[in-house]
């Protein structure tokens, strides 16, 4: 089953425990009440199973044959159709060749064939409007970071980072820690944080910060992911994009109610540190906050998930930085300036060439992960650092440690030095 098919198993639970009713389902899941009601039924005689739809994995009885599509392919290959649009190719194809089909089927086959690009929708100006709060618990967390003075320059501190989650439904502040910056780390000890108190929740509503949501366009549709997108889409959580900072304005008001309350009680109660910081938000601020600006929801329900077991044990990997590297001929790893050498006895076939997942954890710790297996590796020893300085070679074979030889030179005796007199000798002989 899909992880959306789970989902939507969880809440028709719900309604056959009458924790929720039937209408409520149907709006989250976006069903009519009748559906509801049939998927419950399911879901009593034959169990999770009656979810999956039972054409999964069988081709359509409405698909046209292979030979036919891979004949409609290659005629709009020819130079002849480049550049015709769905609608004209359909026209000139029943025209032609007399394939009579529908502008969609032939549209589909030219996408599949690189044939045509897809266009996005045209951007239409929305009309906004008030919109209420969510019913339950759970259901939509709004949830950003705030760089301020928040101990006004105590104890050394300037612009600190406040990162908080607050409930859509009550307004409680869910979670809330101090940090020097809003980066991936940071980001991961706080969710990770906050699903092992809460549990994990429906959907996040947060801005399009670089932490979230990348902007870089590129080729391959999984590089868009940021980490955070990989992480919550692990567990499960829907992340939302706000447009407009007024689109999250719980928030934002969160943290305007912040920075003038908060900053005050923290100048009142001495605190200088973000360790104390962080202390005194957790046990005396945040108790008093939800206190006095709680607001019931119009459900009782919670709809915070807790975590299974598989999930609790994968925390540290799904709450992690993820990159991929290429397995060395000799079965070595580069990774930041650093060499590691995958053992011999691995729990799964590693191959030359094959890409694997780096895991660098919160603790900064590197952990190579391959078809969900953990990988055994050492640490290699750093390589010998070049001398800043260069000698010249000339310069070193000068002041070599060997001792200089004395120039050779022959005897007196030496045939050369007789041939040299001869030659001298004949030199100077006068002609008669």
């Amino acid at each position: 089953m899909s992880k959306r098919e789970l989902d939507r198993y969880d809440l028709i639970q719900r309604c056959i425990r009458k924790a929720m009713k039937e209408s409520t389902a149907a709006t989250l899941l976006r069903l009519s009440v009748r559906q509801i009601r049939r998927l419950k039924h399911a879901v009593r005689t034959r169990g999770a199973s009656g979810l999956i739809h039972g054409n999964r994995g069988n081709a359509s009885n409405r698909r046209i044959s292979e030979e036919e599509r891979k004949r409609i392919a290659t005629i709009l290959h020819k130079k002849l159709y480049r550049g015709f649009h769905p609608t004209f190719a359909a026209e000139k194809l029943a025209d032609r060749h007399g394939i009579d089909r529908d502008p969609k089927t032939i549209r589909a086959i030219m996408i599949a064939e690189g044939l045509l690009k897809p266009r996005k929708g045209k951007h239409r100006s929305m009309h906004r409007s008030w919109r209420l709060r969510r019913a339950h618990v759970g259901e939509l967390v709004q949830f950003d970071g705030s760089y301020h003075q928040w101990l006004e320059r105590r104890g050394g501190t300037d612009m600190i980072c406040l990162v908080a989650a607050i409930d859509d439904a009550s307004g409680r502040i869910m979670h809330a820690v101090f940090g020097h910056d809003e980066g991936v780390f940071a980001i991961f000890a706080f969710w990770k944080g906050y699903v092992e108190r809460h549990g994990k929740p429906r959907a996040v509503y947060c801005d399009k910060f670089s932490t979230y949501k990348q902007h870089i366009p590129s080729v391959a549709e999984q590089d868009r992911k940021t980490q955070f997108q990989r992480a919550m889409e692990t567990l499960t959580i829907e992340p939302i994009f706000a447009e407009s900072p007024e689109a999250k304005g719980r928030v934002e008001r969160l943290f305007k109610t912040l920075q003038d309350r908060l900053v005050k009680e923290m100048r009142l109660a001495g605190i200088a540190t973000i360790e104390d910081a962080n202390r005194f938000l957790e046990e005396t601020f945040i108790p008093w906050f939800n206190t006095r600006f709680f607001v019931e929801p119009a459900s009782k329900e919670n709809l915070h998930q807790p975590l299974i077991q598989k999930e609790r044990t994968a925390l540290d990997s799904i709450f992690a930085r993820h990159d991929m590297r290429t397995v060395q001929n000799d079965f070595t790893i580069a990774h930041h300036t650093r060499w590691y050498q995958l053992a011999e006895t691995q729990p799964v076939t590693i191959r030359k060439n094959e890409r694997i997942i780096v895991e660098e954890w919160l603790d900064h710790s590197i952990h190579f992960r391959l078809r969900g297996k953990e990988l055994h590796y050492e640490i290699l020893p750093a390589r010998p650092k070049r001398s800043a300085k260069r000698i010249p070679w000339v310069l070193i074979a000068t002041t070599s440690a060997q001792p200089t030889r004395a120039p050779w030179r022959p005897a007196a005796d030496h045939p050369w030095r007789q041939y040299t007199a001869l030659a001298v000798a004949k030199k100077n002989q006068k002609p008669l």
